[in-house]
């Protein structure tokens, strides 16, 4: 039989998935010196009066470790992805070549490391921010399911102890998963 609180965890444990998810999400698309197809991810090109992702109507590859290639599905819109490359702040110059975008990867100074490690850390903590918020909510979801005598299933103070510790473990689990995943994209940073 399982416990009563199990929901909770369960709601716990996706909820602060999700944080960590995004996390990655964010840290994709930041240089590391290295080329990388994520690079590209916060793209938006001006395609048909929609702003779309440029993953989708061009295939970005890697064509080595200092240059992406950036070819369209569409030849006509290779002036309007060379635009987006250009207006975003990811100070990238595409050039044109032979119906595709080549994309050299300039080496970062140490100035721009330092800036961009700090910004990865800054985004580890909006999301240990999320999952302490997390935390908070599924607490609270706890107390007051044990405080409501009008339920089948009604949790005992041991119950609600036990969620506590569980949830809090929860928590630590997915603080280290960032910790960890900040250090490793810092140190990818910072390598020359």
């Amino acid at each position: 039989m399982s416990s009563p609180i199990e929901p909770f965890i369960e709601s716990a444990i996706e909820r602060m998935d999700k944080s960590v998810q995004h996390f990655l999400d964010e840290t994709r698309g930041i240089r590391t010196g290295r080329a990388s197809a994520g690079l590209l991810d916060s793209v938006r090109v001006d395609y048909y009066g929609q702003k779309t992702p440029l993953g989708q109507i061009a295939n970005v590859s890697v064509a080595d470790s200092r240059c992406l290639l950036v070819k369209p599905f569409d030849a006509g819109v290779l002036k309007d992805i060379e635009r987006s490359i250009l207006a975003s702040d990811l100070g990238l110059n595409p050039t044109i070549e032979s119906g595709a975008l080549r994309i050299n990867i300039p080496a970062l100074s140490q100035e721009q490391r330092h800036k961009l490690a700090s910004r990865v850390k800054s985004l580890s903590e909006d999301a240990r921010v999320a999952m302490r918020n997390v935390r908070r909510d599924v607490l609270r979801e706890i107390e007051v399911e044990a405080k409501d005598k009008n339920r089948d299933v009604v949790l005992s103070e041991d119950d609600v102890k036990q969620g506590k510790t569980r949830v809090q473990d929860v928590l630590k689990e997915h603080e280290t998963k960032i910790d960890e995943l900040c250090k490793n994209k810092s140190e990818e940073i910072m390598t020359v």
